[in-house]
Protein backbone atom coordinates (compact mmCIF):
# COMPACT_ATOMS: atom_id res chain seq x y z
CA UNK A 1 0.00 0.00 0.00
CA UNK A 2 1.34 3.30 -0.91
CA UNK A 3 0.93 6.44 0.79
CA UNK A 4 -1.40 9.12 -0.58
CA UNK A 5 0.75 12.74 -0.92
CA UNK A 6 -1.46 14.63 1.66
CA UNK A 7 -0.75 11.81 4.12
CA UNK A 8 3.17 13.27 3.42
CA UNK A 9 1.89 16.28 3.90
CA UNK A 10 0.63 15.37 7.35
CA UNK A 11 3.56 12.62 8.50
CA UNK A 12 6.10 15.54 7.70
CA UNK A 13 4.36 18.16 9.78
CA UNK A 14 4.30 15.96 12.76
CA UNK A 15 7.88 15.83 12.51
CA UNK A 16 9.08 18.44 11.36
CA UNK A 17 6.71 21.60 12.34
CA UNK A 18 7.52 22.34 16.05
CA UNK A 19 11.55 21.74 15.85
CA UNK A 20 11.99 23.04 12.34
CA UNK A 21 9.08 25.07 11.79
CA UNK A 22 8.96 23.96 8.58
CA UNK A 23 5.90 22.47 5.91
CA UNK A 24 5.81 20.87 3.23
CA UNK A 25 2.96 21.65 0.24
CA UNK A 26 1.75 20.77 -2.81
CA UNK A 27 0.41 22.71 -5.85
CA UNK A 28 3.65 24.14 -6.80
CA UNK A 29 4.22 24.81 -11.03
CA UNK A 30 8.12 24.36 -10.41
CA UNK A 31 9.43 22.56 -6.72
CA UNK A 32 10.89 25.42 -4.80
CA UNK A 33 11.92 25.88 -0.91
CA UNK A 34 11.02 29.33 0.52
CA UNK A 35 12.77 30.18 3.50
CA UNK A 36 10.78 32.20 6.10
CA UNK A 37 12.06 35.15 7.82
CA UNK A 38 9.97 34.73 10.82
CA UNK A 39 9.46 31.28 11.44
CA UNK A 40 7.29 31.39 14.48
CA UNK A 41 4.29 33.53 12.25
CA UNK A 42 4.96 31.69 9.21
CA UNK A 43 6.96 28.54 8.48
CA UNK A 44 9.72 28.05 6.14
CA UNK A 45 8.13 26.00 3.17
CA UNK A 46 8.89 23.18 0.72
CA UNK A 47 7.03 23.45 -2.31
CA UNK A 48 6.60 20.48 -4.38
CA UNK A 49 5.24 20.11 -7.97
CA UNK A 50 1.22 19.86 -8.22
CA UNK A 51 0.50 16.76 -6.31
CA UNK A 52 3.02 14.31 -7.35
CA UNK A 53 4.09 12.31 -4.36
CA UNK A 54 7.76 11.76 -6.17
CA UNK A 55 8.26 15.90 -6.44
CA UNK A 56 7.42 16.00 -2.37
CA UNK A 57 9.85 13.08 -2.05
CA UNK A 58 12.42 14.55 -3.90
CA UNK A 59 12.32 17.77 -2.25
CA UNK A 60 11.69 16.03 0.94
CA UNK A 61 15.04 14.58 0.62
CA UNK A 62 17.11 17.94 -0.29
CA UNK A 63 15.51 19.27 2.62
CA UNK A 64 16.88 16.24 5.13
CA UNK A 65 20.22 17.10 3.48
CA UNK A 66 20.51 20.89 3.43
CA UNK A 67 22.48 22.35 6.66
CA UNK A 68 21.26 25.46 8.62
CA UNK A 69 23.08 27.60 6.15
CA UNK A 70 21.43 26.32 3.34
CA UNK A 71 18.16 25.94 5.56
CA UNK A 72 18.45 29.88 4.84
CA UNK A 73 18.55 30.46 1.67
CA UNK A 74 15.63 30.08 -1.31
CA UNK A 75 16.11 26.85 -2.60
CA UNK A 76 19.25 25.59 -0.30
CA UNK A 77 20.85 28.17 -2.47
CA UNK A 78 21.97 25.57 -5.28
CA UNK A 79 22.69 26.18 -8.29
CA UNK A 80 19.98 24.99 -10.71
CA UNK A 81 20.48 24.48 -14.60
CA UNK A 82 17.35 24.09 -16.27
CA UNK A 83 15.69 21.39 -18.73
CA UNK A 84 18.37 21.50 -22.09
CA UNK A 85 21.65 20.99 -20.14
CA UNK A 86 24.61 20.28 -22.11
CA UNK A 87 27.08 17.26 -21.48
CA UNK A 88 28.96 19.03 -19.15
CA UNK A 89 25.90 20.92 -16.98
CA UNK A 90 24.19 17.48 -16.55
CA UNK A 91 27.38 15.66 -15.59
CA UNK A 92 27.63 18.11 -12.74
CA UNK A 93 23.65 17.58 -12.18
CA UNK A 94 23.91 14.24 -11.65
CA UNK A 95 27.24 14.93 -9.25
CA UNK A 96 24.80 17.22 -7.07
CA UNK A 97 21.78 14.42 -7.26
CA UNK A 98 23.39 11.07 -6.24
CA UNK A 99 22.31 11.68 -2.84
CA UNK A 100 18.56 13.47 -3.14
CA UNK A 101 18.21 10.64 -5.24
CA UNK A 102 19.32 7.88 -3.02
CA UNK A 103 17.42 9.93 0.21
CA UNK A 104 14.45 9.84 -2.53
CA UNK A 105 14.35 6.41 -3.24
CA UNK A 106 14.91 5.07 0.48
CA UNK A 107 11.71 7.30 1.45
CA UNK A 108 9.90 6.02 -2.05
CA UNK A 109 10.76 2.29 -0.30
CA UNK A 110 9.37 3.52 3.02
CA UNK A 111 6.14 4.96 1.31
CA UNK A 112 5.54 1.60 -0.71
CA UNK A 113 6.06 3.76 -4.05
CA UNK A 114 8.35 3.21 -6.93
CA UNK A 115 11.26 5.51 -7.33
CA UNK A 116 12.33 6.41 -10.64
CA UNK A 117 15.54 7.87 -11.22
CA UNK A 118 15.57 11.49 -12.84
CA UNK A 119 18.25 13.02 -15.01
CA UNK A 120 15.81 15.99 -15.13
CA UNK A 121 16.38 16.60 -18.57
CA UNK A 122 14.14 15.93 -21.07
CA UNK A 123 14.09 19.04 -23.61
CA UNK A 124 17.86 17.35 -24.55
CA UNK A 125 16.29 13.71 -24.48
CA UNK A 126 18.73 12.72 -22.39
CA UNK A 127 18.54 10.00 -19.86
CA UNK A 128 20.11 9.19 -16.46
CA UNK A 129 23.84 7.81 -17.57
CA UNK A 130 24.94 4.03 -16.39
CA UNK A 131 27.27 6.11 -14.12
CA UNK A 132 24.49 7.97 -12.64
CA UNK A 133 22.57 5.03 -12.17
CA UNK A 134 25.02 2.79 -10.07
CA UNK A 135 26.46 5.96 -7.91
CA UNK A 136 22.64 6.33 -7.05
CA UNK A 137 22.09 2.74 -5.83
CA UNK A 138 25.76 2.62 -4.47
CA UNK A 139 24.40 5.76 -2.13
CA UNK A 140 21.06 3.90 -1.39
CA UNK A 141 23.31 1.16 -0.10
CA UNK A 142 25.87 2.83 1.74
CA UNK A 143 23.27 5.25 3.61
CA UNK A 144 21.12 1.75 4.48
CA UNK A 145 24.42 0.13 6.07
CA UNK A 146 26.49 3.17 8.01
CA UNK A 147 23.17 5.35 8.59
CA UNK A 148 21.02 7.69 6.98
CA UNK A 149 21.04 11.42 8.02
CA UNK A 150 19.32 12.05 10.99
CA UNK A 151 15.99 13.97 9.97
CA UNK A 152 15.67 10.92 6.80
CA UNK A 153 15.92 8.56 9.40
CA UNK A 154 12.79 10.59 11.33
CA UNK A 155 11.27 10.60 7.80
CA UNK A 156 11.62 7.20 6.71
CA UNK A 157 10.84 5.89 10.05
CA UNK A 158 7.55 7.79 10.81
CA UNK A 159 6.58 6.91 7.14
CA UNK A 160 6.57 3.36 7.56
CA UNK A 161 5.11 3.55 11.59
CA UNK A 162 2.44 5.16 9.63
CA UNK A 163 2.17 2.46 6.77
CA UNK A 164 2.48 -0.73 9.65
CA UNK A 165 -0.45 1.51 11.78
CA UNK A 166 -4.17 0.48 11.12
CA UNK A 167 -6.35 2.71 9.27
CA UNK A 168 -8.74 3.36 11.65
CA UNK A 169 -10.86 5.47 9.47
CA UNK A 170 -12.41 1.95 8.15
CA UNK A 171 -15.14 0.49 10.30
CA UNK A 172 -14.75 -3.00 11.13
Amino acid sequence: MAIQVSMLEVVFRECFFETYRTVLEGGGGEPLYVPSADPVSSPHRVIYREDYLSSALHEVAHWCLAGRARRGQEDYGYWYSPDGRDAAQQLAFERAEVRPQAIEWILSDACGAPFHLSADNLTAGVGPSERFARAVEAEKARALSSGLPPRAAIFRDALARRLAAPDSSREA
